[in-house]
């Protein structure tokens, strides 16, 4: 309910289950993350055997309706009977008595008759609506989707922004063999990602404090975000500055290259956050509480843009994001973006990198954005480099990554040279 509220779910889970041992915490996760990654779905297969449709419902009594939905199709280890009673209990002790009667036999007729692909439009006939209810996306995201890429590859995005995210650590201190070789000695299965990227993937349940205990110097980060680190192949000895730190992976990715750095962000909770994994990770680095609009610095070799964005290239990792965003966000972001790269360009020194980089999909906030800036500011050029293989920088020299096969999040990332 809080993060139907517009409260981020990783931070409303957090609070909320805390006090939960793991193994109660673990069926919890699954099944908040779950029910709000498919909430699409359920609500389809819901509004079959509703007399009204599902958003009409008291918004308590919805919720427990897709909590129980989930456990019934989707959690093989809930028997049936424990699932709908589980529920039809919730419902009497947080809504009271009246509606027990719809949730009884609303989930009973969902046991019975499945979330079979007939239960939902046809593909052929109807891909944004199939891609809407079974793929459990906002349709008018699927409809700017289908507008500039083929059906196979929306349709393939919309499964992996389905999938249950893994979970990646970048070793600051050894490379990734000896890393997962180290949490395998540990009792914790994990194994290098390659692929370009400094990460090593955990491949059971095992609780990233217990792996970061083992590491030592190490932060949680997708190899998405891991690549974007590496594209901006900061020089060795540079003074560094990283405009939008939270939560600090992708400084800390780099940390080792340049002479000095200074990390700031608007929020000050958020820069609690960085001063946390700076710490746990024993870096030598200054943090401030600043907005990147007005950056806290006069000059700097290197910058880092890590802008806030859409995020529609890891709505797998963060499932609640695709029903907080309006499409009229992303203009707003963009605006936001916008005058972050033009402050950004004010503290850098000629010759210095500025590295722009994004975890949208969306064009106006990644090579359009890009675009414009290039067109006002004539010092400034595209400079890529082969920091990272060649497959994830298109012919403009962007970084550019969408979720798929490998198991990546999105990013976008523009490496920008300041020239005379």
């Amino acid at each position: 309910m809080q993060a139907e509220r517009g409260r981020r779910l990783d931070r409303a889970f957090g609070s909320l289950a805390a006090s939960l041992e793991p193994r109660e915490r673990a069926f919890a996760h699954e099944l908040a993350y779950g029910a709000t990654r498919l909430r699409g779905r359920l609500d389809h297969l819901l509004g079959v055997h509703l007399h009204r449709p599902p958003d009409e419902l008291d918004p308590w009594l919805l919720e427990i309706l897709r909590l129980g939905t989930y456990q019934l199709l989707y959690m093989g280890g809930v028997p049936v009977y424990a699932a709908v009673a589980q529920s039809v209990e919730q419902c009497r002790e947080v809504v009271g008595a009246a509606p027990t009667g719809l949730v009884n036999a609303v989930l009973r007729k969902v046991a019975d008759t499945g979330a079979g692909p007939d239960r939902f439009p046809s593909p052929q006939d109807d891909l944004a609506g199939f891609l809407t209810s079974w793929g459990s996306h906002p349709r008018w995201l699927v409809e700017r989707w289908l507008s500039r890429w083929s059906a196979a590859d929306v349709a393939a995005l919309v499964d992996a922004d389905n999938t249950r995210p893994a979970v990646n650590l970048v070793p600051l201190d050894m490379e990734p063999v000896a890393a997962a070789t180290r949490l395998v000695e540990s009792g914790i299965a994990a194994e290098p990602v390659g692929a370009g990227t400094g990460c090593v993937r955990l491949t059971s349940g095992a609780l990233v404090a217990e792996a970061l205990a083992v590491l030592g110097a190490a932060v949680v980060q997708d190899p998405a975000a891991n690549l974007v680190s590496s594209y901006a192949d900061v020089p060795l000895g540079s003074l560094l500055v990283d405009l939008c730190a939270a939560p600090g992976g992708k400084v800390l990715a780099v940390s080792d290259r340049p002479a000095y750095t200074l990390v700031a962000d608007r929020s000050e909770s958020r820069m609690g956050m960085v001063m946390d994994n700076i710490r746990r990770a024993g870096r030598s680095i200054d943090c401030v509480v600043a907005d990147a609009r007005w950056p806290p610095v006069r000059s700097a070799d290197v910058v880092l843009l890590d802008v806030p964005c859409s995020g529609t290239g890891t709505l797998a990792r963060h499932p609640d994001a695709r029903w907080r965003l309006e499409e009229a966000s992303i203009h707003e972001l963009s605006e936001l973006q916008r005058e972050m790269l033009d402050a950004a360009t004010t503290v850098l020194s000629v010759g210095g990198l500025l590295t722009y980089s994004t975890c949208t999909l969306e064009p106006e906030e990644n090579e359009r954005q890009i675009e414009r800036f290039l067109a006002s500011h004539e010092d400034f050029r595209i400079e890529p480099t082969a920091s990272v293989p060649a497959r994830y920088v298109d012919a403009l020299g962007y970084l550019r990554i969408v979720p798929g096969a490998e198991g990546f999040d999105g990013a976008f990332a523009a490496r920008l040279r300041k020239v005379a």
